[in-house]
C-alpha cells in the first residue's frame, strides 16, 4: 500500500500526518508502529486528519507505541498550519474527541492555539483515589540516587505529573519516566515533566510522554507546567517553557483558559509504502 502523507514538527516534536478526508488509509496497529519506528520513517505521534462538519477538520492521535492519545498541542498547531495553507485562511478550528480547538496562524510559522481549561481534580487527572493533586507523594531519584518527593497532577487533554527540580539534567528520564508513566495511581498512565526554574515565569523542561517516551518537546506538558507553576494565582499569567530547540509561550487568561504559542516547521510531503 502506497499513500501520501506529511511530516512536520514543533520544536523537534515530530509527526507523520495522514489526510483521511479524500482517500481513507486504513492502518492496523503494526503498520502504525512501523511508520513511527525511526528505522523506517519515525515520529513521536501519527496524526489522522478527518472530516468534521462542525469545524475545518477533526484529528485523531496515535502514539509511537500504537496507543491512542487524548490530545497533542504541538500536533494541533502543525495541522492548523497545514490546513491554513490549504484553505488560505489564518484561523483554523479543529475537533478532537468533541473538543474544538481554535488556532490562529501568525507570522514566521508561529501558531497560537487555545487549549482550554486545565483539570486539577483527582478524578479528572485521573488517579485511582482521592488525593491532593498538588502533592501526589511520588518519588523520583536523580543520577546520585537523591530522592525528590511530590509531583503535581494536571490534565490538559492528557494526564501529566510535574516535578520542579534544581537541575533537570541530573535525572535519567529514560529510567524515571517509565516508572511514573506506569505507576499504579494512573489508570490511563501519565506523562512526566521535570521543570527547572530559570527566572520568574521561565522554566526549562524535559518530558517523558506516555506511549511515546522521551520527546524533544510536548505542547500539553508545556501547558501543564505553566499551570503547575501558577497554581496559587493562575489568571493573567505568561510563562515561557523552554525545550532544547526553543520555547513555547503559555498564556492563561482571567478565566483560566490556556493558550499556547510557538513555531512549527515547514511542511514536508512524503510518500509511504507499507
Amino acid at each position: 500500500m502506497e499513500f501520501n502523507a506529511f511530516k512536520m514538527n514543533g520544536l523537534g516534536n515530530d509527526f507523520v500526518i495522514i489526510d483521511q478526508r479524500q482517500k481513507r488509509v486504513d492502518l492496523n496497529k503494526n503498520q502504525i508502529l512501523k511508520i513511527c519506528d525511526r528505522s523506517f520513517i519515525g515520529c513521536d505521534q501519527l496524526i489522522y486528519i478527518t472530516e468534521n462538519n462542525e469545524a475545518d477538520a477533526g484529528m485523531e492521535f496515535y502514539n509511537s507505541d500504537g496507543s491512542t492519545s487524548g490530545a497533542c498541542g504541538n500536533g494541533t498547531r502543525c495541522v492548523a498550519y497545514l490546513l491554513s495553507r490549504e484553505k488560505k485562511k489564518d484561523e483554523i478550528n479543529l475537533v478532537v474527541y468533541s473538543t474544538k480547538l481554535k488556532s490562529k496562524i501568525l507570522e514566521n510559522n508561529f501558531v497560537e492555539t487555545i487549549i482550554g481549561l486545565p483539570k486539577t481534580n483527582w478524578d479528572q487527572i485521573p488517579i485511582i483515589k482521592f488525593m491532593d493533586t498538588k502533592n501526589l507523594g511520588l518519588e523520583i531519584k536523580n543520577r546520585k540516587n537523591v530522592i525528590t518527593k511530590g509531583g503535581i497532577g494536571i490534565n490538559v487533554g492528557n494526564p501529566h505529573v510535574i516535578f520542579f527540580v534544581d537541575d533537570i539534567d541530573n535525572f535519567d528520564l529514560e529510567k524515571v519516566g517509565p516508572d511514573i508513566e506506569n505507576h499504579e495511581l494512573f489508570p490511563e498512565k501519565c506523562n512526566l515533566t521535570l521543570a527547572q526554574k530559570v527566572a520568574d515565569n521561565h522554566y526549562k523542561v524535559k518530558v517523558w510522554e506516555r506511549g511515546a517516551g522521551l520527546t524533544k518537546a510536548c505542547g500539553t506538558a508545556a501547558c501543564a507546567t505553566a499551570v503547575a507553576a501558577n497554581l496559587e494565582k493562575m489568571e493573567n499569567t505568561q510563562t515561557e517553557i523552554e525545550f532544547n530547540l526553543g520555547k513555547l509561550l503559555i498564556l492563561i487568561d482571567e478565566n483560566k483558559n490556556i493558550t499556547m504559542k510557538g513555531p512549527v516547521s515547514n511542511i514536508e510531503e512524503i510518500k509511504i509504502n507499507i
